[in-house]
């Protein structure tokens, strides 16, 4: 049996327009399929980090950098007997939009060997704390040159048929039914999913869980009670949300919001 103890650390960090910090220790909880509205830069520390993306299976060696775009849906399955250790930056594509004079910015690349951005990653990860490391000016100085060196342009979507867009935009997903939304669009269920799933990348289920989640986020930063955030976003009871805010985050929602209070 595996000793291994899942442990991850949340902080975020008034910078950058809020960056969020993740570092994840001996991690084996898989991250479902999922998407962030922030870009996600992570440092691989032990073990190949895989990431599934619609389209792809990626790895990426220890001491690589692993980046997946706002809205780009992908999982992360994690060694069950080993876990993986991984520090991850979420920063918003506000900031990195600063950091290209104000243009889009698109990683094609999702794994980038660069060993002197990812030392310096490495040691920010290290000494964020400490003010006298400079960590904001050097992150920036190094978020600048990663998007220098390997951003792209944003690809253009060609995607025409938007069947689900308003249904997305308008529906709350608290008591959703997948028989009487399929019913909705005068098809069978098994039909939905797979033509939801080719507009969204996600199954039908998986975005309604993903859009709690970001909900219950939300609510946790205004500092709603737990309790209440499980109940308002809809889930069973604070046990069901606990599980699944931590497959989705790495965290768990009391961390999550402790670390909205510690100042830096």
């Amino acid at each position: 049996m595996s000793s291994i103890i899942n442990v991850s650390e949340y902080h975020q960090i008034p910078i950058l327009d809020g960056l969020e910090l993740l570092n994840a220790k001996s991690h084996t909880l898989d991250f479902p399929f999922h998407t962030h509205e922030t870009f996600n830069i992570a440092l691989i520390l032990t073990s190949t980090f895989n990431t599934k993306l619609t389209d792809k299976f990626l790895k990426a060696p220890i001491s690589t950098l692993s980046i997946t775009n706002p809205g780009e849906v992908h999982a992360t399955p994690c060694d069950r007997d080993l876990g993986n250790s991984f520090f991850t930056y979420y920063v918003s594509p506000e900031a990195i939009k600063d950091f290209n004079n104000g243009e889009d910015v698109f990683f094609e690349d999702k794994i980038i060997y660069d060993q002197k951005i990812f030392n310096e990653l490495y040691f920010l990860s290290k000494n964020y704390k400490k003010s006298h490391v400079e960590f904001e000016k050097r992150l920036t100085t190094s978020l600048k040159l990663l998007v220098r060196k390997y951003a792209t342009e944003r690809p253009i979507d060609f995607k025409t048929n938007k069947l689900f867009q308003s249904f997305i935009n308008e529906t709350s997903f608290n008591s959703f039914s997948l028989d009487k939304t399929a019913s909705k669009f005068g098809i069978n269920k098994y039909k939905f999913i797979r033509l939801f799933k080719q507009e969204t990348g996600l199954t039908p289920n998986n975005f309604v869980l993903l859009k709690k989640i970001e909900k219950s986020k939300r609510m946790l930063k205004n500092g709603t009670p737990i309790f209440n955030v499980a109940i308002d976003c809809g889930f069973y009871d604070p046990s069901h949300f606990y599980k699944n805010f931590k497959r989705f985050t790495g965290v768990n929602p009391m961390d999550f919001q402790n670390a909205l209070q510690v100042k830096y």
